[in-house]
């Protein structure tokens, strides 16, 4: 659509206001729950990630450039690399194996929200309220961004949106934590949405640049709030500046007024979705459908019945792609590869995407095999709804499982006791116990007490 300038004129600033304004108490509990579960989620997924190897590529050039040594990486025991270092370091490896957390505004907040607020944090030796204030600030402001730009409309473009709108979200986090007022706020917005970036150019061939994605988004949101502390100056209409403007540069259907709807009164972080599995948030529906049709038609699966998989316009351009074995990417953006691992392994977790499962004959010919339909009915679900359905040949007869909303998501949450699970299941070698405890009760406990925890 095409914006009128009159009709939100300073949304930019409208949102630095209550960026500058927000306290901890005008947070509902609700709302500080979700964080806090947000906060142990991502700080596991953020230590199983200091593991993979392009995480400790991005480590290895953040050790290079030197520096103050502000900030923890997640998974060593104390303080190595400057705060934006470290956000961009640790929100690699929170995205570094599609574990993180995601919305139905098509992106991953965990991975660029908390990373940054915690490295700032720590720098600043801010305590567990400012730092809940902080996340829910900077998820919200993430989220919101991506809903004024009408997610579909801009990841159609080809647009990674975490990238493009997680600097937003970061600095916001940021600027709460350093108390810039209102002016320095809106100087911080321009500031990273002129660094936003992020393509889905990765899918070519399942490169590691996606994982970055997250990591320089940010980083990109700390540097945006120093240099606005210092005086730096950004646009003060980021959002909606009719030439170069946020909004209508990345989507022909932006609409501003999303961005500060019901703003303090409704909190999008509240349908953020966990993830049980290790791929794309768009395919998770499709890993419920094929588990139930295992449980209904038996195992071991049978490797030759005929299977068909119902796509939305969205999902199909992401993740409908002919799957060809190259990286643990590649098959965890495949819809072919997932719906196969899940229904010939009964999961789809890290094991599964490992170099020698994504290479299996037996499951490169099962994922090469699925029919993908492409389904109207989907195209008006998502992706207020992350829905979809698989079906597969039983006796001459198709049997189909439809799932509305996977599990995760608000209508099938995954609460703390299941976020502290999946931590132990990612990283059993940890006290995960008293992480838990820690995390769920950051208010009552310092940051270095959690940080501590992870090494």
């Amino acid at each position: 659509m095409n914006m009128d300038r009159a009709a939100v004129p300073a949304a930019t600033r409208e949102i630095a206001s209550w960026i500058a304004s927000l306290r901890y108490e005008d947070i509902p509990p609700r709302t500080r729950e979700v964080v806090r579960g947000a906060l142990l989620d991502t700080i596991g997924c953020g230590v199983y990630g200091y593991r993979t190897p392009w995480a400790k590529t991005l480590l290895e050039w953040a050790r290079a450039g030197g520096g103050k040594s502000e900030s923890t990486v997640w998974g060593e025991a104390k303080p190595s690399l400057r705060a934006a270092d470290a956000a961009l370091v640790n929100g690699t490896s929170v995205h570094a194996f599609e574990l993180d957390d995601y919305h139905q505004a098509k992106l991953h907040a965990g991975a660029v929200v908390i990373p940054a607020a915690i490295a700032v944090a720590e720098k600043l030796g801010s305590d567990g309220r400012a730092l809940v204030t902080a996340i829910a600030a900077g998820y919200e402001v993430m989220i919101r961004s991506s809903l004024a730009l009408d997610p579909s409309a801009a990841r159609l473009r080809g647009w990674h949106i975490t990238g493009i709108c997680g600097p937003f979200g970061a600095a916001a986090a940021c600027a709460v934590l350093m108390r810039l007022d209102a002016e320095r706020t809106a100087w911080a917005l321009g500031l990273a949405g002129a660094q936003g970036a992020g393509l889905w150019a990765f899918n070519a061939d399942g490169t590691m640049s996606k994982r970055l994605h997250a990591g320089k988004a940010a980083h990109s949101g700390v540097l945006a709030a120093e240099l606005a502390q210092l005086g730096f100056t950004g646009p003060t209409q980021i959002y909606e500046y009719h030439d170069g403007g946020f909004l209508s540069s990345h989507s022909d259907s932006s609409d501003p007024a999303r961005l500060t709807a019901e703003l303090g009164r409704a909190w999008r972080i509240e349908s953020n979705s966990v993830k049980p599995y290790s791929c794309c948030g768009s395919t998770h529906s499709y890993v419920d459908a094929a588990l139930a049709l295992r449980a209904k038609l038996g195992t071991p699966w049978d490797m030759q019945r005929p299977v068909r998989v119902g796509l939305s316009k969205v999902v199909d351009v992401q993740c409908g792609f002919d799957y060809q074995p190259s990286s643990a990417l590649n098959a965890q953006m495949s819809m072919r590869y997932v719906v196969a691992a899940a229904l010939a392994e009964g999961q789809a977790l890290p094991p599964q995407f490992s170099d020698e499962k994504i290479a299996d004959p037996a499951l490169v010919s099962l994922a090469r095999r699925i029919e993908l339909v492409h389904d109207p009915k989907l195209d008006e679900l998502y992706p207020v709804h992350f829905a979809g359905w698989v079906a597969a040949q039983s006796n001459g007869e198709w049997v189909r499982h439809d799932v509305l909303d996977p599990t995760g998501s608000t209508a099938a949450p995954i609460d703390a006791r299941g976020i502290t699970e999946k931590f132990r299941g990612i990283n059993a070698n940890l006290p995960v116990d008293r992480i838990a405890d820690v995390a769920l009760n950051i208010e009552q406990h310092s940051l270095k007490d959690l940080l501590g925890l992870l090494a």
